[in-house]
């Protein structure tokens, strides 16, 4: 495997990169034109070392920090290696650890493909396959998708990965934490071995770089950072605070009204406390929305589209955001629970700050999760080993985050301005599997015509949960006496039925 260099090589690639434009490095005029309509004209570090070699063919390893521009580093050269207009075959495909991740990605290659007419089509679960079946059979240039969906639609034979020329795994590392690997590699065998691969990851652990060197050929590693740079974004502002589990609610609600503050995530570790958390803040009358994995992706896909949208500005979301999620005018994350790990922290925190741009990172530690984020703190070098102790009411939460002096717990009227959640339509997915983005109404069995007659008590099903429906005495004979039925005890010392109770005795 061939380095990508020494540090001082990489170092002055960054330099060379702020000067360069997409133009210089080979790029098509077309592509040229797309990326600068949307405000994209010169390459990050990452795209300036990846975009020659990968238009002349070669396996690559790119790894660079979260924000610095991976996916366009093989986005671009990816497209540049297709047949337009092609036949329909699939000719590239990305795979990707995340459903959230594979709508950005998918984003981002429409629109540097868009003046040539590039099909892309996304491809995960969720969704119905109808339409995604239906979309391939109509011609697609290239997929991307996640491996559990992938490797369904190849079995199904819906999906023909025979003439795949690029493949290209990003995130690596996250697709090895959640446990994909085995289906990349099933994946993989349906793809051509002559072909070129790209991989790229943020961190590059054992399994990965084991992966790298069976499937890929005489890879180029490329490193968009020197090794004595911070893994960390040096413009992301990091404040970490220590924290009571009952005092987190009221600090969030002042730090969410800090000056100058656009769109905020805040990262909760569970579903159930990123749902609380939101559905708190929505009293306190903030525009928030949640995303995690008890909501269907129908409701998951709203919030994101109304926090792109600026319907909310306040994202309150488990780890399965923290990739992927790449929406400019994110000036603020919170780390409303301590993340597990150190590549979590730097995902979590790398959703601001991205591009180049700046944005501020405040993590909350509780008493409990102080061991842990000294794993992180010293895994990753950081200067906060022993974080203040810190409440709603702490003059220095005011001072380092630039809160105002009359922000309280609760959102003042006036500066409710967002349209909110409701705003936005939640669309039909033809959702597969368990889902609680529509839930099921059931509708109450309509009694037996003899038991509608007699008037009597019924029990209908309803669905799970269900209970007794009671009609009441028919109005025609209002007079009827009750029938009491004698209770039939099976006493120890003698037949069932053969002592009345006293109770209907009494009756």
């Amino acid at each position: 495997m061939r380095a990508g260099g020494h540090a001082r090589r990489v170092a002055s690639a960054v330099m060379e990169a702020a000067l360069t434009t997409f133009a210089d490095l080979g790029v098509l005029p077309e592509t040229v034109d797309a990326l600068a309509a949307a405000g994209i004209v010169e390459p990050f570090a990452i795209q300036y070392l990846a975009i020659p070699l990968a238009l002349e063919g070669h396996d690559l390893i790119g790894q660079a920090r979260t924000g610095t521009g991976k996916t366009l580093a093989f986005g671009v050269p990816l497209l540049q290696r297709l047949t337009l207009p092609g036949d329909g075959g699939v000719q590239a495909l990305v795979v990707v650890p995340t459903r959230e991740l594979c709508v950005q990605v998918t984003g981002d290659i429409a629109l540097a493909g868009r003046t040539r007419g590039t099909r892309v089509l996304a491809v995960y679960g969720g969704r119905s396959y109808e339409p995604q079946v239906e979309a391939l059979r109509s011609g697609v240039d290239v997929v991307v998708g996640t491996p559990g969906r992938l490797l369904d639609l190849s079995r199904q034979k819906a999906l023909d990965l025979s003439r795949v020329r690029v493949l290209v795994l990003d995130e690596a590392d996250e697709m090895l934490d959640l446990g994909f690997l085995p289906d990349v590699e099933r994946i993989l065998t349906f793809i051509p071995a002559d072909r070129q691969t790209m991989l790229f990851s943020a961190t590059m652990p054992g399994p990965v770089v084991t992966l790298a060197r069976r499937y890929l050929r005489q890879p180029t590693h490329l490193r968009a950072e020197a090794p004595e740079e911070s893994a960390t974004v040096p413009t992301t502002q990091q404040h970490v605070f220590r924290a009571h589990a009952m005092d987190k609610v009221e600090m969030l609600a002042r730090i969410l009204q800090a000056e100058r503050r656009g769109l905020a995530i805040v990262f909760c570790r569970t579903k159930r406390t990123a749902a609380r958390v939101a559905e708190d803040l929505g009293t306190r009358g903030f525009a928030a929305a949640a995303v995690h994995g008890d909501l269907g992706q129908a409701q998951r896909e709203q919030g994101l589209r109304a926090f792109r949208s600026g319907k909310v500005d306040v994202l309150v979301a488990t780890d399965v955001a923290a990739r992927g999620i790449d929406i400019s005018g994110v000036t603020h994350v919170v780390n409303y629970q301590c993340p597990e790990d150190e590549k979590t922290y730097l995902h979590r925190i790398g959703r601001t700050g991205r591009a180049g741009g700046s944005g501020i990172a405040v993590t909350l530690v509780d008493w409990d999760d102080i061991p842990r984020w000294q794993l992180i703190n010293t895994a990753l070098a950081l200067p906060f080993d022993d974080p203040p102790e810190t409440y709603s009411t702490s003059e220095h939460l005011y001072a380092s985050l630039d809160i105002p002096a009359r922000a309280t717990g609760v959102l003042p009227r006036e500066a409710r301005v967002r349209v909110g959640l409701g705003a936005e339509r939640i669309e039909d997915l033809g959702e597969t599997g368990r889902t609680r983005s529509r839930p099921a109404q059931p509708r109450p069995a309509e009694p037996r015509p003899a038991e509608r007659a007699r008037g009597e008590r019924t029990r209908t099903r309803t669905g799970r949960g269900a209970g007794a429906v009671v009609t009441p005495v028919s109005a025609a004979d209002p007079a009827r006496p009750r029938r009491h039925r004698r209770r039939r005890r099976a006493n120890s010392g003698g037949e069932a039925g053969s002592v009345p109770s006293s109770a209907e005795e009494t009756a």
